[in-house]
């Protein structure tokens, strides 16, 4: 059976503070574990016009179990109108991390 562990991105404002966004995703059991990457420059679209803005990632490890729930909670939380959310399937995976992942959710 193929791992039901999940990568979700998302992305911050360079000055929010995402260790407290991740720690609340972690607290409630919707995310295993939250690793916040360093400032990053995006370019995009937005209103008809091109921004470039400082962010920071967030890669966040969960179970497929939780993706509902998780992206109710990252639009309860996120500061963007539309918070890049992108959820990755993990099609292998070490056996005893993604055990961990799962158990994390779980409780």
């Amino acid at each position: 059976m193929p791992p039901s562990t999940v990568l979700v991105l998302t992305t911050l404002p360079a000055d929010a503070d995402a260790g407290a966004f991740g720690r609340v995703l972690v607290e409630e059991r919707l995310a295993a574990c939250v690793s916040v990457l360093g400032r990053l420059h995006s370019i995009y679209r937005w209103n008809g016009a091109i921004e470039e803005v400082l962010e920071q990632q967030l890669v966040i490890k969960t179970d497929a179990s939780a993706v509902e729930a998780l992206k109710r909670r990252i639009g309860t939380l996120h500061p963007y109108d539309v918070p890049e959310l992108l959820v990755v399937p993990v099609s292998d995976g070490g056996e005893a991390y993604v055990s961990w992942v799962r158990q994390s959710i779980a409780g």
